[in-house]
């Protein structure tokens, strides 16, 4: 009965077929994206929480009570033409929504594949050190207020053409996504999460 059906159609049809299998996936597993650039962690999945050693240890702040070691992250499927990275974290519910800036780094060298765990807690030669809300050029983790939900930690990863080091150190990430304007080669993200109970 379906002898007269264009090949067009087959093709569309076909393509439905697979994208309603991929939404079948496994709950909280995401379908495959083949070899599209991407951001990963060993140590937790996008959209899973953060451990609380990740979480920020600002002496006097009574919100941060973890040990601020960095989670690890590797890239892979690096877009064609990429010279360095530029790779953030920002708390969007951060501030009461006004958003938090945890970390801005740039000038990663394009033959960088990730960081391990605890690396970037302090200042590397292997980025330039942007500035975060706090001040501060390296990864500064979560320090979220208790009985404000969980909060969406997000770790973005931009391929640019520019040269390891041809921005300064200092900038702040609007100020990096300024000068990032009409050099970038794709992006990937990660998200890790974190919240605590009211007292």
């Amino acid at each position: 009965m379906f002898a007269n059906i264009k090949p067009g159609f087959k093709l569309l049809t076909a393509g439905m077929t697979a994208m309603v299998l991929g939404a079948c996936a496994t709950p909280n597993e995401l379908p495959s994206m083949g070899n599209a650039f991407a951001l990963t962690s060993s140590t937790f999945r996008d959209g899973a929480p953060l451990a609380v050693k990740n979480a920020g240890n600002i002496k006097g702040n009574p919100n941060c009570i973890g040990e601020n070691v960095s989670p690890p992250l590797a890239w892979s499927n690096v877009p064609a033409g990429t010279k360095s990275f530029a790779l953030i974290m920002y708390d969007p519910e951060g501030r009461g929504g006004l958003g938090v800036d945890h970390w801005t780094a740039y000038g990663i060298p394009a033959s960088t594949t990730g960081f391990a765990e605890g690396e970037t807690s302090q200042l590397s030669n292997k980025y330039v050190p942007g500035k975060g809300t706090a001040g501060l050029g390296h990864y500064l983790g979560p320090c979220t207020p208790p009985g404000t939900g969980w909060h969406h930690y997000t770790f973005t990863l931009i391929a640019t053409d520019l040269e390891p080091n041809a921005l300064p150190a200092g900038l702040t990430r609007a100020e990096l996504f300024a000068k990032l304007a009409g050099h970038t080669k794709g992006s990937a993200g990660l998200v890790g999460l974190f919240g605590r109970a009211a007292n």
